[in-house]
């Protein structure tokens, strides 16, 4: 294998490392706060050279440089989910929307479905052997980096040196970019107190020993700051944000009862601040592992006791779950959210949870509803929910009829929309007429 000189003669500037994309190109950026953003200025700045470059994208972070309008016939962004900064881009026409499930995005990189020519990755400096770490975010980056014919490295000095499969040796890497800055945080926000009382709810559905899958959001925040009593809690998740740092140092989560990979937390990637990533750092209490091992519904089924808490837009009254769109506009995406329904579904004492505040825009609008809004996509079908949680209490839909949905629903909803909900349910004949509940 190649040793120092190799790399050091791949070294070079983020503008040199740019004119290795060329047009027709497709673009690979690495998630999160793993994001390369000298790499993608570097990029935008060289935009009017190119033409037909298309940007591939799961969470992103940072400028999103090449999503702004003049980049438009230039550098073309397909979002595999959506975040705040890129959202504009999608709803304006400038950018894409690829509905799809983590746990199928690798299989089409491998497959040629979804070819990549070029992957701009952010590592950790290389060890001896020459060997870079993908650091906080393995997710679905280090599938499209072996598959692509070219890799353009940041090698960061303040990346931290995670464990697991997270390793990209450099006689791979065709440019060497140095850089020693801060990574991007995700700080994590206070719960409200509404949050609070839906993580209270979810908390209570949550065994000792049991296995944990934490969506992104304040909700699954607020979950874990309840966890403080619990024991022997594992993690196995796409991704971990800041919260699970004060329970893995205090033992709560220890993994000591999970089915697979004992005493390890699995995970594809993390968003948070500094206080996680120094966490991090050379710490084999983590293990993270590529999006398809981690979101495979079969894999995920291996853990007893595997319990999943993921939100949603809406929910309406036969249990339809929206939770990638506004009506007909992205928001989000899948994400993980069904791999991780079906694979807690599959789980020996398994437990999927979507948990959402009953309303919306200061209480104005309820998020439980009659019917999801005219375009909102399904993420999760109705068969394949479990429980849904609001401050108002739990609703477990397994099995239930349409009827016995609507009077669950209805029972957590608030109570200022529940009247209209049981109107529309008497209407439909999901409900006998007898009268609004109050």
């Amino acid at each position: 294998m190649s040793g120092r000189n190799d790399y050091e003669q791949r070294i070079c500037t983020a503008e040199e490392a740019a004119k290795l994309v060329r047009s027709g190109d497709r673009v690979w950026i690495h998630t999160g706060c793993a994001t390369p953003e000298p790499l993608v200025q570097a990029l935008a700045g060289r935009a009017a050279e190119l033409r037909d470059v298309e940007i591939l994208h799961m969470v992103a972070c940072g400028s999103a440089a090449y999503s702004r309008p003049e980049m438009a016939d230039h550098l073309r962004l397909n979002c595999l989910f959506l975040s705040g900064c890129v959202r504009e881009a999608v709803a304006e026409g400038r950018a894409d929307y690829t509905p799809i499930s983590l746990s199928d995005i690798e299989g089409m990189l491998c497959s040629g479905e979804m070819p990549v020519d070029v992957a701009m990755v952010q590592t950790a400096p290389p060890d001896a052997h020459g060997f870079l770490s993908l650091g906080v975010s393995v997710d679905c980056t280090m599938t499209a980096a072996l598959q692509a014919k070219t890799i353009i490295a940041e090698v960061n000095q303040q990346m931290p040196r995670t464990l697991g499969d997270t390793f990209l040796h450099v006689s791979r890497v065709a440019a060497v970019v140095e850089t020693s800055r801060p990574l991007m945080e995700l700080r994590p926000e206070t719960p409200t107190a509404v949050q609070e009382r839906v993580a209270r709810h979810v908390a209570s559905l949550i065994p000792d020993g049991a296995t944990l899958q934490m969506g992104i959001g304040g909700i699954p925040n607020a979950v874990l700051a309840c966890l403080g009593d619990h024991r022997d809690l594992g993690i196995h998740s796409e991704m971990c944000s800041d919260g699970v740092v004060p329970l893995i140092a205090s033992g709560v989560i220890n993994g000591a009862r999970k089915s697979l990979h004992a005493g390890k937390a699995v995970t594809g990637f993390v968003l948070g601040s500094k206080v996680l990533f120094d966490f991090l750092h050379h710490n084999p209490a983590f293990e993270f592992r590529p999006t398809r091992y981690v979101n495979d519904p079969f894999v995920i089924a291996q853990n007893d006791n595997l319990i999943s808490i993921n939100s949603a837009l809406q929910v309406d009254i036969t249990g339809q779950v929206c939770a990638d769109s506004i009506g007909t506009r992205p928001y989000s995406g899948f994400g993980g959210q069904l791999d991780f329904i079906r694979g807690a579904g599959r789980s020996k004492g398994g437990k999927p949870i979507i948990a959402l505040p009953s309303t919306a825009k200061g209480g104005t609008v309820s998020r439980i509803v009659p019917m999801l809004d005219p375009g909102a996509g399904v993420v999760t079908t109705r068969s394949d929910v479990h429980y849904v949680v609001t401050e108002h209490g739990v609703a477990y839909l397994r099995g239930k009829t349409l009827r016995q949905r609507a009077e669950a629903l209805i029972g957590i909803a608030d109570p200022r929309f529940r009247g209209a909900l049981q109107s529309f349910a008497e209407r439909t004949h999901f409900l006998e007429r007898k009268g609004a509940l109050v």
